[in-house]
């Protein structure tokens, strides 16, 4: 391949002419065209097998009849090409350079992940069904795909509840074979120990067999090989192994009654369904493995210019170029994509085989294709109705609470402790009503006291403002608890000269020595997000809007600021329903988080996670008890022996570890705490 002069940042034609004219000049070969913008930027990708003709159809008036294509050439400024050697080496490229710049206008496909499957080896001693995720060719079974996790886990119980084969890792398995005694799964009837010689190696060959002859879904050879074997079973009076087979074809029968037979040859196929409303598109696709439908997946795509084939074009060759990804005997698809024909040839390229890529119009084919494009109807329906039901929840949210404006992203934040150490505070962000995992915070507490939560989320959210230059603070900033932590929330904000736009005029804060300040300039002051706090009514307030939570009522309070009372919202409400969404995500994350710093107890110097014990006092502890371990396990007594440990310091330390040696009650005092919670440790860095 080669590329045909590139522009540079220097020369960057711009507007029709100029680019009907770089069109003139492209050769009429194969290859892949990338319009850009006049920063440089890729707006479109996409393959030719004569690059001339085809860019100049986008410049026609009209462009080429496609929705939004002359949105795409209108903000275009100039048109790059690759030259490739052949249309199949286009479709290839297309697709690296769409992963690579992630086009505005393009088929992006984000869930390139591999599905699961279930492996089986004949050739080791005692074989057993392994959870996998890549599909290699090493001489063992392969079966799936298997969409989730939870499938697979139905298709295993189901498995060891007819052929009850081992599911024990090798080393657990040479362990009980020392012991010379089964594990529970053996009084379970779900595993026949061959660990302890309980069951012979033919006999156990034999149960391998039988999964094999089900996974691959010959349930007649199955069950016609476990009849015989019965019968013979109870001629020879052997009444025990009869039942154990008769009530093996029964479990046999069922679980196969469960799946949906789609046709009588035993091929395994993918069948994808289609649908669309504007630049929204849905892809639903149907897993077919020896002649059953044994899974299911959808893809959605947003704001899409390309045309059906192209879009489908586009979608097959990104979900079948993840690597180990399997390529079934044939594909389905309701119509003929883009360049079939050296789609054709790149999938039998990938399986190693011929691949039948087809579009049935009658029959069976049509009907399971009819199925597939059902379920992408019903996937669109319910991702439209989402979003409106989410647009809705947003709209209620700002006129209920008077918020100065839509509240697209929403920050909430929380503090948690645990018995007054280990203090740690959250931030989780959710835009457009989801969950925005880049937006996760979490904050480590260094200098406010563990056990004053209003000063801990002051010095959270003064951290948080103080990168509000390099991260945008969000539309709706919520604080979980009450008027005293939405009142360290607006002095913050104050303090940092930021205006808050759901407060009419400045707090009067002479009554609350807590949150006295000197007021900001309001003309130096920046434009800031709207603030509330969110608490559970404490024991002995009254309410009328009431939730359930943990079993019982509890009522939810809004607080605003300048409000003396707080808001009730209906339970039923939409808003309300998303902002408990919003803060139980945050007090999720805050749990995980603390949970976790307990655990590095045990690994590193909890000692400096003490408050009031500083580096001279630890040096001090390790230096006359000698150990981390003996300083955990000493007394009272014998920790204020210790030169510079007060008879406080001691208590202190022996409240702290007693905190850390109950994780039950240490679990259920951090989820009791009504104004406390901690952090997560996802894809966000401590802050």
């Amino acid at each position: 391949m080669q590329a045909e002069d590139a522009p540079t940042t220097a020369e960057a034609p711009v507007g029709a002419a100029a680019l009907e004219e770089r069109a003139q000049r492209l050769p009429a070969t194969s290859g892949v065209y990338l319009f850009k913008n006049a920063r440089g930027k890729v707006l479109y990708v996409g393959k030719a097998q004569n690059l001339r003709a085809r860019v100049r159809s986008y410049l026609r008036a009209g462009g080429d009849g496609r929705h939004r294509i002359p949105e795409m050439v209108e903000r275009a400024a100039d048109v790059e090409v690759v030259v490739t050697p052949s249309v199949k080496a286009a479709l290839l490229l297309e697709n690296e350079l769409i992963k690579r710049h992630k086009p505005a206008f393009n088929v992006r496909l984000r869930d390139d992940k591999q599905y699961l499957g279930l492996r089986i080896d004949p050739r080791e001693p005692w074989p057993r069904p392994t959870p996998v995720r890549r599909f290699r060719e090493d001489g063992a079974a392969y079966f799936g795909p298997f969409t989730s996790s939870l499938s697979l886990r139905e298709a295993i119980s189901n498995l060891r509840r007819i052929f009850p084969l081992r599911s024990c890792s090798d080393p657990v398995f040479r362990d009980y074979a020392r012991r010379g005694r089964p594990c529970i799964e053996f009084e379970m009837k779900r595993c026949l120990a061959p660990c302890c010689g309980l069951v012979g190696a033919p006999e156990y060959a034999q149960l391998v067999e039988g999964t094999v002859l089900f996974l691959r879904g010959r349930s007649d050879d199955l069950l016609r090989e476990l009849g015989d074997a019965m019968q013979r079973a109870a001629a020879e009076e052997r009444y025990e192994d009869a039942a154990r087979l008769r009530d093996r074809i029964a479990a046999v029968e069922q679980t196969v009654q469960k799946q949906t037979i789609v046709g009588e040859r035993a091929v395994d196929r993918d069948v994808f369904g289609f649908a669309r409303r504007g630049g929204e598109v849905e892809i639903a696709l149907l897993h077919v493995r020896a002649g059953r439908v044994v899974g299911h997946a959808a893809h959605a795509f947003s704001d899409l210019v390309l045309d059906d084939a192209e879009v489908f074009g586009s979608f097959l060759v990104q979900y079948y170029a993840v690597p180990d990804r399997p390529v079934p005997g044939e594909v389905w698809v309701p119509f003929e994509p883009s360049e079939s024909a050296a789609l054709r040839e790149w999938l039998a390229e990938r399986a190693g085989r011929r691949v039948l890529l087809r579009a049935p119009q009658r029959g069976a084919g049509r009907e399971m294709i009819a199925m597939a494009d059902a379920n992408a109807e019903l996937r669109l329906a319910q991702r439209l109705d989402a979003r409106e039901s989410v647009a809705a929840a947003l709209a209620e949210l700002q006129e209920r609470l008077g918020l100065a404006k839509l509240p697209q992203r929403i920050e909430c934040y929380d503090v948690s402790t645990l018995a007054g150490t280990l203090a740690v505070g959250s931030r989780v962000a959710f835009v457009d009503g989801q969950p925005d995992k880049n937006g996760y915070r979490r904050y480590r507490i260094r200098e406010a006291p563990a056990g004053d939560d209003l000063a801990c989320m002051r010095e959270m959210l003064a951290r948080r403002i103080a990168k509000a230059s390099s991260d945008p603070l969000p539309d709706l900033l919520v604080v979980d608890g009450g008027r005293g932590q939405l009142g360290v929330a607006v002095a913050a904000l104050h303090d940092a000269g930021v205006a808050i736009a759901n407060e009419a005029s400045a707090l009067d804060r002479s009554t609350d020595a807590l949150f006295r300040r000197s007021e900001p300039e309001a003309s130096g002051q920046i434009a800031g997000p709207d603030v509330i706090g969110l608490s559970k009514e404490r024991a002995g307030e009254g309410a009328s809007a009431r939730v359930r939570r943990s079993g019982g009522l509890k009522a939810e309070h809004v607080h605003l600021p300048q409000r003396k009372d707080p808001v009730l919202l209906p339970p039923s409400s939409a808003a309300l329903l998303l902002l408990q969404r919003v803060r139980d995500e945050a007090h999720r994350f805050a749990i995980e988080f603390q949970r976790s710093l307990r655990q590095r107890a045990h690994m590193t110097s909890i000692l400096e996670e003490i408050p009031g014990i500083g580096p001279t006092r630890r040096r001090a502890l390790l230096r006359e008890l000698g150990s981390l371990r003996a300083v955990r396990e000493a007394t009272p007594d014998a920790l204020a022996a210790v030169d510079g440990i007060s008879a406080a310091d001691a208590a202190r330390i022996r409240a702290f570890f007693a905190a850390l040696e109950a994780p039950e009650s240490a679990d259920a005092a951090i989820e009791a705490e009504p104004a406390l919670a901690a952090d997560p440790a996802p894809p966000a860095s401590e802050a």
